[in-house]
């Protein structure tokens, strides 16, 4: 429950929830035909915003548009309002709708006939561009490129698929996707920049940014100049095994047995106790290096059994598993419907009902808006005026010059390990936010993994900069008392423990909202708090798993997860939308409000192009110096496939442009690391610290003004605990 509280008298009073009818004032126009863009605005939708969808005009030859999100139509248009028409014509409600948009998406790079809008909308519009390669990059920039043509530029194809067989393109726009969720965050950030200065903002949004900063894991080694080859590992881990996918007598399993004291529990449900000792496999680095022997031990007993009496023996054994969910219509998974991730929409163009996914933002006082409603082409032209949002007063600018940075005076205390949480603060950091990461005296898990340089991972800190450290033992009073301080007068607390591990420190929602009626806590989980699954362990392979991703990304008839930990990382874009969304409603009404997000919510809402089964193959073809991704359909490359063998990248490539046929390079992330344009759009740096220089990751949130900065790494364990305690201190006083 959100409370406001008397100080003097410490009286809770509750406070209704306001809902999302609290950004009902944002007008939304989507333009741009990217599946990025259709994404961007269906999160904008789900806050509360009326989003416009300007459609194509009617084709005299009734061709229906077919590229870019008008291939899933029914997504992209659900939630919104649609208006057909042209942005070059003389109709006045488009026109009128640019001069009031509060917000306008585009995609320029795929959309060149979309005019310069800076004097077609207000002066204090947010104009987002979606593309390819970043609107500034000149010939690069102007290169519509693909969702898929993007993943093998970026070296995303290149991490993906088994290490005997070639690199797969995830078959749904993965990239896309994580850009318009960028996308959401940064016009949100620019909202808060022209709230203060009354003037517009310009956002430059690129796939290619979006794609090379999700390869995080993959990077340590490449940016401190090591020469690494990256192994694609299909379902294993580089660190641990059994870690794999596994055929069940009526579907597929995954098993993620992460120590010593699971596998000797495993064994014992295998009735395998002669694996305990032996010497192949009694110890995590035996089992690594006989891995083959492992899975085939594992497989031969899961063969035996079903799905569920496997998933069942292993969650009470607590060995992190999960049966890899079918996509037939929509993922069918128990907690997905139990969280309202599933909903049926009538379709007026195919006449049929359609699943849609909920709004995987779950949230107390603004929860996401899930969609009751597809509109026709046009369906709401005539009822404008009455849907129309109150104009917002365009006041011109202020004289100020900038508005310095979205998050300037916002605290962030951040309890986060491994890579959502952590991402999430990285990314509020860069938007100006104070964030304070809490680590236990030992430092937080991959604080240590390798490569390091004095005992601190290159991969923590890539994850971790723009943070202060604060190092706290939660097991004694003393410190769980400091972080009740530091609670008193935060902004936002993140965090990724198991649900219920603050709770059962006195840190409960409840207990949060009486300490600090102006708290905004997000907790991002597996499968949510309110979950059919309170307690289970869930690493990012085990929710791809069992929200359909995997069974849409197969090698052969084999369920495979993507190479880059897309739920972990969709994650902490998501709760970054969240949170920016919380600080607006904070804005206007002075309350805080808790966010519980799932992560297997939101990947299966990353998901949503394949519920009706539309999946794209995209084959990746060997050529002499590696491979190179084509769209070409099976019969084509069974054609071309033996010609292109015998070409290098470069000869393939030409030989396909001739023919018209797209096609990219399956570039390495060795190569994504020195290409040019990541250099060009500086995705990656060096900052001198403590006599190292470490190399740090950009946000790919472009703010006009570089209102996003990465500016340092993260300092050693505790490293700020005096000046943080001492701040603590003076609160105190200055309070009495």
């Amino acid at each position: 429950m959100n409370a406001t509280v008397n100080d003097a008298a410490r009286v809770v009073e509750p406070v209704p929830p306001v809902g999302p009818e609290v950004f009902d004032d944002l007008l939304v126009i989507e333009l741009g035909s990217r599946v990025g863009a259709g994404a961007c605005g269906s999160l904008l939708a789900q806050l509360g915003a009326t989003v416009v969808l300007i459609e194509p005009p009617e084709r005299p030859d009734g061709v229906v548009e077919k590229r870019g999100k008008w291939n899933y139509r029914a997504q992209f248009a659900s939630g919104k309002r649609s208006v057909r028409g042209s942005v070059l014509g003389e109709d006045q409600l488009i026109s009128d709708l640019l001069q009031r948009a509060d917000i306008v998406i585009v995609s320029s790079d795929v959309d060149p006939g979309i005019p310069d809008l800076s004097g077609r909308t207000g002066t204090h519009a947010v104009i987002c561009d979606i593309t390819a390669y970043g609107a500034a990059e000149g010939a690069a920039g102007a290169r519509g490129d693909s969702d898929w043509q993007v993943q093998a530029r970026a070296g995303l194809v290149a991490t993906t698929g088994t290490k005997e067989g070639p690199p797969l393109c995830v078959p749904f726009p993965i990239v896309e996707m994580m850009t318009g969720t960028y996308a959401a965050a940064a016009i949100l950030s620019a909202m808060r920049i022209v709230s203060r200065t009354h003037r517009g903002q310009y956002i430059d949004m690129a796939l290619y940014d979006c794609a090379f900063v999700s390869l995080t894991s993959f990077l340590p080694r490449l940016l401190i100049g090591e020469s690494t080859t990256i192994q694609r590992l299909g379902n294993r881990h580089a660190m641990i095994a059994p870690w794999n996918v596994y055929p069940a007598q009526d579907g597929w399993l995954l098993i993620c047995a992460g120590s010593d004291a699971q596998w000797q529990r495993l064994c014992g449900l295998m009735k395998r106790e002669d694996l305990i000792t032996d010497p192949r496999t009694s110890r995590g680095a035996e089992r690594i290096k006989n891995a083959d022997f492992v899975d085939r031990a594992v497989s031969d007993w899961i063969r035996t059994q079903t799905v569920d009496r496997c998933v069942h023996a292993l969650n009470d054994a607590q060995i992190a598993c999960g049966a890899v969910t079918q996509i037939d219509g929509y993922p069918r998974e128990d907690n997905l419907r139990y969280r309202g991730m599933v909903g049926k929409v009538a379709d007026p163009l195919s006449g049929r009902d359609i699943h849609l996914p909920g709004s995987p933002l779950r949230m107390s006082q603004t929860p996401g808006r899930s969609p009751d409603r597809i509109p026709a082409p046009d369906d709401d032209r005539e009822s404008a005026s009455s849907w129309l949002p109150r104009r917002r007063p365009d006041r011109g600018s202020s004289g100020e010059q900038t508005g310095g940075q979205p998050l300037e005076g916002i605290r962030v205390v951040e309890i986060g390990h491994y890579t959502t949480i952590p991402l999430s603060a990285r990314l509020l950091g860069s938007l100006g936010a104070d964030v304070i990461k809490i680590e236990p005296p030992d430092g937080e898990t991959t604080r240590g993994w390798v490569p390091t340089h004095e005992g601190q991972g290159y991969f923590f800190t890539l994850m971790n900069s723009d943070k202060r450290s604060l190092s706290l033992d939660l097991r004694k009073a003393s410190d769980v008392a400091i972080l009740r301080n530091l609670l008193q007068d935060a902004d936002v607390l993140v965090e990724n423990l198991k649900p219920g591990a603050l709770a059962r420190r006195g840190f409960s929602a409840d207990m949060l909202a009486e300490l600090n009626p102006r708290l905004i806590y997000c907790s991002v989980s597996g499968f949510g708090s309110d979950s059919l699954y309170a307690g289970r362990p869930a690493f990012d392979s085990v929710i791809q798993a069992m929200s359909g991703v995997m069974d849409v990304l197969r090698a052969g008839d084999v369920p495979l997860k993507t190479g880059i930990s897309c739920a972990d990382l969709m994650g902490g874009e998501v709760a970054v939308v969240a949170l920016l969304a919380a600080l607006e409603y904070r804005e206007r009404t002075g309350h805080g409000q808790n966010i519980d997000l799932s992560m297997q919510d939101i990947c299966a809402w990353l998901t949503q192009t394949v519920w009706g089964g539309d999946t794209t193959k995209i084959p990746t073809l060997p050529c002499s110096d590696g491979a190179i991704l084509a769209e070409l359909d099976p019969p084509q490359a069974e054609e071309l496939g033996p010609i292109i063998a015998g070409f290098s990248r470069s000869e393939a490539l030409e030989f396909l442009q001739r023919r018209d046929i797209r096609a990219a390079p399956v570039l390495s992330v060795a190569e994504a690391v020195v290409a040019p344009i990541t250099k060009a759009r500086k995705l990656w740096f060096a900052v001198e610290e403590r006599g190292t220089a470490w190399p740090l990751l950009a946000n790919p949130m472009r703010l006009e003004g570089s209102a996003v900065r990465v500016r340092k790494p993260i300092p050693s364990i505790g490293h700020d605990n005096r000046e943080i305690l001492a701040e603590l201190a003076r609160r105190t006083l200055d309070a009495q």
